[in-house]
């Protein structure tokens, strides 16, 4: 097995200090940073997110092959950076205003940083006009909002009229997500995507960057 193999392997079974010191062994090798992020720490992520998709690993073995994957980038970010590594794309997330709960965002993020998006994650009980603010000031691809209260719901739709109102609507991928959401929800509201769990959320952020800028 190679060593980018190796750090896929050992960040899928969550081993945060092997996937640390394989990441560092791979730089004293000289092996291309691009690659150990691309080859062996998001693969070994992606990998992850389709087990989690398919019921074969829980939300505790997504958190500790994240770690594991925060791990191995706190060694990379320098040399990523030194080499000019662009992100997939940005992506500005939070859970709506009025409601607090945010296991559900926190899955997302740790897959969206998996697909190799770079995150502004605003917290919980996130009002409309933030998420367009700050997605002006960091000039990100796609705003994701969640939701686990239908009472909280409507928030949704506040920023997408917010965002049209700014002449703003085509300028942004719009994502919705959490427990009660569903496609027609989506629909209704004008939202480009939704989907219904933290894997399938990478994917689609993913190909939409691409499609978009295509």
């Amino acid at each position: 097995m190679s060593l980018i193999q190796e750090i896929s392997e050992c960040l899928q079974k969550g081993k945060a200090k092997n996937v640390k010191a394989l990441v560092q062994q791979a730089l004293d090798e000289n092996l291309d940073p691009k690659e150990i992020l691309n080859e062996g720490l998001l693969d070994g992520m992606m990998a992850i997110g389709t087990k989690f998709k398919n019921n074969e690993v829980f939300v505790p073995e997504v958190l500790v092959a994240a770690r594991a994957m925060n791990a191995g980038l706190s060694i990379l970010e320098p040399k990523l950076i030194e080499v000019g590594n662009e992100p997939v794309g940005k992506a500005v997330i939070g859970t709506v205003k009025g409601d607090l709960h945010d296991i559900g965002k926190n899955l997302v993020v740790m897959m969206l940083k998996g697909a190799g998006f770079e995150i502004y994650d605003l917290g919980v009980d996130v009002e409309p006009a933030k998420y367009i603010d700050k997605a002006e000031e960091v000039g990100a691809d796609i705003i994701c909002m969640s939701a686990l209260l239908t009472t909280t719901m409507p928030s949704m739709k506040d920023c997408l009229e917010q965002l049209e109102e700014r002449n703003l609507r085509d300028k942004y991928i719009v994502m919705v997500g959490g427990a009660p959401v569903n496609e027609s929800f989506a629909q209704k509201i004008g939202a480009d995507y939704y989907t219904p769990d933290a894997a399938s959320a990478a994917e689609t952020a993913r190909e939409a960057v691409m499609k978009k800028r295509a």
